[in-house]
């Protein structure tokens, strides 16, 4: 009976129980050992949490840290390979939903594999889904390190930008379609920490389209574009051909690379800084 007792204390030690962004708990009978991540920035939190090892397949553009880049491919958010995923025999799916992947990851739900659905909003969220996804991967120690060194930088940003002058901002996702985001969206938050204002905040979609009138009316003292693959979007210099625009007349038209600001990783914290660094020229420029 002794022994019967340990083994059941020892069974409900190793469960694993957690309750996802959307509200659903996930039940492993261990820590998983082999993971398919369905989100790059779910990728590249797995190896923050110290779980790089567990991945056994990623998505396209899963490309954070330079190990994610080896991994097996199952498709890509517009398009799940579910043939792929079964083959590599996950007892775990760590995923992103969006309007191109949930049907595939309720699919994979329904074939009985564990699904952790994550949807992050705010900053405090990245800490939480690093400690979350240490727990799902039996990695804890390393995990809740880096949900603490995350914490602590985005608390040292915020002090050394309190008090500054608020600067509006209007954020350019794309050009065709004019794509945003709203102030739900965790680039706001990033933007607050060095005292941004989000003039498309009051949006209701969390990634909008956006007409340029719209862009034009709020009147934004700068302009952030993301683009891709790191080059300055060429499309943002467009903006040039309204004079009458505050970041025109400014000079205030700036990049940032999307993978630090669009991704919900620590990483965030480096487009952050380099946010903030943009935000004090707009000042500086001020007082010319």
């Amino acid at each position: 009976m002794l022994l019967a007792a340990m083994l059941v204390a020892g069974a409900a030690r190793a469960e694993v129980r957690v309750t996802d962004d959307y509200g659903r708990e996930v039940v492993l009978a261990a820590p998983a050992r082999r993971v398919v991540s369905l989100a790059p920035h779910l990728t590249e939190l797995m190896y923050a949490a110290g779980a790089g090892e567990r991945l056994v397949g990623a998505l396209q553009y899963s490309d954070f840290p330079p190990a994610a880049r080896r991994l097996p491919r199952v498709g890509s958010e517009a398009q799940i390979d579910l043939e792929a995923v079964v083959t590599l025999k996950p007892d775990l799916v760590i995923a992103w939903p969006q309007s191109g992947s949930t049907r595939a990851v309720e699919r994979i739900a329904a074939l009985g594999i564990p699904v952790f659905r994550s949807e992050p909003r705010e900053l405090e969220d990245i800490a939480r889904t690093l400690e979350t996804l240490g727990r799902l991967a039996g990695t804890e120690s390393a995990a809740a390190a880096a949900a603490n060194a995350f914490r602590a930088r985005a608390a040292a940003i915020a002090r050394r930008y309190a008090g500054r002058s608020r600067v509006r901002v209007f954020y350019q996702v794309w050009d065709r379609p004019l794509i945003t985001v709203n102030g739900e969206h965790v680039i706001s938050k990033a933007m607050r920490l060095c005292g941004g204002e989000n003039v498309m905040a009051d949006l209701p979609a969390l990634a909008p389209e956006i007409d340029r009138e719209r862009v034009l009316r709020a009147d934004p003292e700068a302009i952030l574009a993301s683009g891709a693959h790191g080059e300055r979007p060429p499309w943002l210099d467009d903006w040039r051909a309204f004079p009458g625009l505050a970041a025109v007349r400014g000079g205030n038209l700036y990049a940032i690379r999307p993978e630090l600001l669009q991704r919900h990783t620590p990483r965030l914290l480096d487009g952050a800084d380099e946010l903030c660094r943009i935000l004090e020229a707009v000042r500086s420029r001020r007082a010319r």
